[in-house]
């Protein structure tokens, strides 16, 4: 029988991470969550479940889920964010292949509740993860804060029927705070990558944002909440490249002044 061990990263998920825990239970032969030193009640509520809770640094999203790949004690993984859970459908889907998986990795549709709302359309759904995976023959990419599984050339992938579901946000005012954070994330990163961005470049990705999720992505009919969250996430785009160009004009302030 294949072992698969549940690997989940946290930082103050006392709300949702109940429910996370409690979808692997069945399915994971071990549980083990990493924390970046919550400090609400995520630990207790880990207490009533059997996990190894391990508390590290946050060192970005995808140097912290490569780190906690190393605490698995199983070939095989399946990773899930604290405020994710797994469907009841892909719950079975995954005790079907258990035993005998025949593929390398496993890629899974994502459902997002989004202020009560499941989304369906909004560029939301089925935003396709690869989330159970042979460590062996792969490992966490991407740039911060969008990590990624990136499979070795030549493995093979299959996806599952099911769900995993996502608690993403209660009010609006939670996803401006959550864009607003990420977006400096990203600016940063690129900026490390020596990117560089101006205002009509800040303008055009946020209008493009909108109209690919809204009118492309069919957000109208995911109602006023999918107005809300094709507009949020437009105004997200636009802050990523303008904290981006304010980080270059910094930086050539600073150099400017060395000489």
């Amino acid at each position: 029988m294949t072992k698969i061990s549940g690997v989940i990263i946290s930082y103050n998920e006392e709300k949702h991470i109940g429910k996370c825990l409690a979808s692997l239970q069945g399915i994971a032969d071990e549980i083990i969550v990493v924390d970046s030193f919550s400090d609400d009640s995520t630990r207790d509520v880990c207490s009533r479940f059997n996990v190894r809770f391990i508390e590290q640094a946050f060192k970005g999203y995808v140097e912290q889920k490569n780190s906690a790949l190393g605490f698995a004690g199983n070939r095989y993984v399946l990773s899930l964010d604290a405020d994710e859970e797994l469907s009841e459908e892909l719950r079975e889907s995954i005790l079907k292949i258990k035993d005998n998986p025949e593929y390398d990795g496993y890629q899974f549709n994502r459902l997002t509740n989004y202020c009560g709302k499941w989304m369906k359309y909004s560029g939301w759904y089925p935003d396709r993860h690869i989330r159970l995976f042979d460590t062996e023959k792969g490992r966490w990419a991407g740039t911060n804060p969008h990590d990624k599984i990136r499979m070795n050339t030549g493995s093979r992938v299959t996806r599952l029927r099911g769900d995993i579901l996502h608690w993403y946000c209660e009010t609006f005012e939670e996803h401006m705070d959550k864009s607003n954070h990420f977006s400096s994330i990203m600016a940063e990163e690129y900026f490390r990558q020596g990117k560089k961005s101006g205002i009509l470049s800040a303008s055009f990705h946020k209008w493009w944002r909108f109209i690919r999720t809204y009118f492309i992505g069919a957000g109208f009919l995911d109602g006023f909440r999918g107005h809300a969250a094709c507009s949020i996430s437009a105004q997200a785009s636009y802050l990523k490249y303008i904290k981006l160009l304010q980080l270059n004009r910094d930086a050539k302030k600073t150099n400017s002044g060395h000489f």
